[in-house]
């Protein structure tokens, strides 16, 4: 017998060391240690030893499993860290490759326009004050002397969402607003609103859903010439030093006088083109002085105090700035569109 355990280590420890694979080594050590393996079937045969023999033949199946496991640890952490070698060999990322760029958003040119306003009436001292996007009728016409049965009120398709309430056509309730809250101790009021409005239009030069900026002085010995002052240098901020203004009487129910303001063409300087359809002049804002009615609807005392008003959109601005020709861009999420901003620089 102890030749036999000899002859099974010696041809063990070969089957072991040539073991090319985990899974070989496996079935290895199940066919020489495990429960129905060789070394254990000789074991079953040692009832047929002498009580003197016994014992030795006990110790030497021992230590040939011990050295045979322990030769089964030592070829194991062999193979695998030649498994996991060749695996990081196969599986390797090339690191030299250029990474994945992210793509990076653009301020939109409308945000961008809006900045721009902003910025230059903050300069002059002005206020900025935001409103509900849905407004009452009262604020939205009564209030600007605008009646239910006023025809004007037919110049401005609204969208109502009850008879006494519906999406704001322009942002000047947030005029009245402001005056009702100031016009106790007849405060004065330097304030612009921003902000979405809505009328139900759309073509190229019309949107359901647009943004208007709308301004509003008020306070003791306000007059036409402050209004045109102030746009002056708005308007030349925002275009340029070279640009002209001029003043066009029209109507609007909220201010009297009131005057369109057009300048001088930014595509042909004033020579005549398509844009300006060849008479060198941009309609660009409504403006006006407050309406004394629209004052003492408010709780000023318009003996005592006078103001201005005036109103842009702030898409027709972009349009002027940026060469757009159809205010849908604005609104269609095109990537192609917006990128055009970033690449020029624009700010």
């Amino acid at each position: 017998m102890e030749q036999q355990i000899k002859a099974l280590q010696i041809e063990a420890t070969e089957k072991f060391a040539a073991a090319n694979s985990l899974e070989q080594l496996n079935d290895f050590k199940v066919q020489y240690l495990g429960k129905k393996g060789s070394l254990t079937s000789i074991l079953r045969g040692m009832g047929n030893l002498s009580a003197e023999e016994r014992p030795r033949m006990g110790q030497l199946v021992n230590d040939v499993r011990k050295v045979l496991e322990d030769l089964f640890e030592t070829v194991s952490a062999k193979l695998s860290q030649q498994e996991l070698e060749n695996r990081l060999s196969s599986e390797k990322i090339d690191i030299t490759l250029p990474g994945r760029v992210n793509k990076i958003g653009h301020i939109h040119p409308i945000n961008l326009t809006m900045r721009r306003i902003k910025d230059v009436f903050l300069k002059m001292g002005f206020s900025i004050y935001e409103g509900p996007e849905v407004e009452s009728d009262y604020y939205n016409f009564e209030a600007l002397n605008l009646p239910k049965d006023h025809p004007a009120r037919d110049m401005q398709d609204s969208f109502y969402i009850t008879p006494e309430f519906l999406l704001r056509t322009h942002t000047s309730p947030m005029q009245a607003r402001t005056m009702e809250v100031n016009s106790k101790e007849n405060k004065p009021i330097r304030m612009i609103a921003p902000g979405k409005v809505y009328r139900r239009d759309y073509d190229a030069t019309h949107s359901p859903m647009f943004h208007q900026v709308e301004g509003l002085v008020v306070g003791e010995d306000i007059s036409l010439a402050d209004l045109k002052g102030t746009l002056e240098l708005f308007l030349k901020e925002i275009f340029s030093e070279d640009v002209k203004v001029r003043l066009r009487p029209s109507f609007f129910p909220f201010t009297e006088p009131s005057a369109e303001v057009d300048i001088s063409c930014v595509i042909c300087k004033g020579a005549g083109c398509r844009v300006c359809k060849s008479s060198g002049w941009l309609e660009i804002l409504g403006s006006g002085m407050v309406h004394p009615r629209v004052l003492e609807m408010s709780g000023y005392d318009s003996s005592k105090v006078s103001g201005f008003a005036f109103g842009m959109g702030v898409e027709r601005i972009a349009m002027l700035l940026y060469g757009i020709d159809d205010l849908r861009l604005f609104f269609e999420n095109d990537l192609r569109f917006i990128r055009q901003f970033a690449l020029r620089g624009i700010k």
